[in-house]
């Protein structure tokens, strides 16, 4: 009976962290109903009826080469569950294990009463610069592969596709050697191209998606930098044929899009979503999603910073949680940590030399008790990723990465899920850990 109790007070402990999630919170590990971190990168996702289908690329190898191009369904957009897989590797293909399968998307043909899905197929060192379609009768397949090519004979790497009405369909493309930017109609079936709508020369654009507000296209797109992020961008035109306007930032443009690179654009109401990865090249199963309002009231898409949010299916509208802010300077700093001052810090000060020595306890930090998420503002002007243990009253350590912010005057923020005491808690950031961490501006508890 001592052994059963114990268990369950185990359990009770975990489950504030594996019950049905309500939330969105960029940058977190996110799982799945069953517990496991979602693997569907490079993110496109179909709706059918009421329920949503994630597509993406299974990174759990952390290799760029093909394992699956998985396939998840949610009715919230919050929580899902893993299907099987949608296309898998085939032997002696451009689809093998040895070969690049990028961005997969998926529209429905009517005509056919087929779902067809397009990618960026590509050979391992990224020569080959094709696009591939497979088809299936149901929204998870498996997708049979047709084929890999060239649209009108020219390259296409990064690519998605975008849907005008029931049954026109584009595809959206980086060509010429990522030099060019292309839109082009695809034939009554979705298996290949019959027009080119449009060239955005010298653009060096990838990563695409098109939101239609109000009559108006909106392309979104971000520049050329490999893995690492920059500034994504949004481009207008009352026609898929163009004229395109000027190019012009969805985000401040010090932050490179709250680190990270659209993938997909889903309308949500007046507004959309925008849905980016966080890539980690080095180990590209840990790349995060990072999901936020794209937010149309100005008539442009904005992006809304958001540590944690929510969104209404039915009501097409998203809500911002509101937290309590604690500042790190008024923490009391222990061993080599000193405080920074800086113009782009909250209050104008922050505290550095965490790690290798140095501590900053924030306390009396409130709660009514149990999981809460924290939203942990830093700035690393280092260009690889740093990170800092968190501790609450003395307990156990958890390790949060900390992506460079591309300069040691810009500010981001990464989560973690805490349980807190009912009541007063303190928190400790750096202690245990021998390298440094990025300084630490405030906090936000959600």
């Amino acid at each position: 009976m001592a052994l059963l109790s114990l268990l369950f007070a185990f359990l009770t402990t975990l489950l504030p962290f594996i019950r049905a999630q309500n939330v969105i919170v960029p940058g977190a590990t996110w799982t799945d109903t069953s517990g496991n971190v979602i693997q569907a990168h490079g993110a496109g996702i179909l709706k059918v009826g009421s329920t949503f289908y994630w597509f993406g690329e299974d990174k759990s190898h952390n290799s760029a080469l093909f394992k699956a191009v998985s396939c998840y369904s949610s009715t919230d957009l919050v929580n899902w569950s893993r299907q099987n897989d949608a296309l898998s590797p085939i032997s002696g293909t451009n689809i093998s294990t040895n070969n690049i399968v990028e961005r997969p998307k998926v529209i429905f043909n009517q005509k056919n009463s087929e779902y067809v899905m397009w990618f960026h197929s590509d050979s391992s060192n990224y020569g080959a610069a094709m696009v591939g379609v497979a088809t299936a009768r149901s929204p998870c397949g498996p997708y049979a592969y047709r084929s890999s090519f060239k649209p009108f004979g020219a390259d296409s790497r990064d690519e998605g596709l975008f849907q005008d009405g029931a049954q026109t369909a584009y595809l959206l493309y980086a060509s010429d050697n990522n030099q060019n930017f292309k839109i082009s109609r695809l034939d009554a079936d979705y298996y290949n191209v019959v027009t080119q709508a449009s060239v955005l020369s010298g653009s060096t654009l990838e990563s695409p998606g098109i939101v239609k507000h109000n009559s108006e296209y909106f392309l979104i797109a971000s520049h050329t930098s490999g893995w690492a992020p920059n500034p994504n961008k949004f481009f207008s035109a009352s026609s898929l044929s163009g004229p395109w306007s000027s190019q012009a930032d969805i985000a401040p443009q010090a932050v490179r899009t709250y680190f990270s690179q659209n993938a997909y654009d889903l309308p949500l109401g007046s507004n959309a979503i925008y849905m980016g990865d966080r890539w980690r090249p080095s180990l590209l199963g840990s790349s995060r999603y990072m999901w936020y309002p794209l937010d149309f009231s100005s008539g442009s898409p904005t992006l809304v910073h958001a540590d944690v949010w929510s969104v209404n299916i039915q009501a097409g509208t998203y809500s911002v949680a509101s937290g309590t802010t604690y500042e790190a300077e008024n923490g009391s700093l222990g061993g080599s940590a000193t405080l920074a001052s800086d113009g782009s810090f909250s209050g104008g000060r922050a505290v550095g030399f965490l790690g290798n020595g140095g501590t900053v306890t924030i306390n009396n930090v409130q709660s009514n008790g149990g999981a809460h998420w924290v939203a942990l503002y830093y700035a690393n002007g280092d260009s690889t990723w740093r990170n800092v243990t968190v501790s609450v009253n003395g307990g156990s350590t958890t390790l949060v990465d900390q992506p460079d912010t591309g300069g040691g005057h810009v500010i981001l923020s990464v989560p973690v899920k805490l349980n807190l005491n009912n009541g007063a808690n303190s928190i400790t950031f750096g202690s245990g850990q021998t390298n440094y961490a990025a300084d630490l501006d405030k906090i936000i508890v959600y």
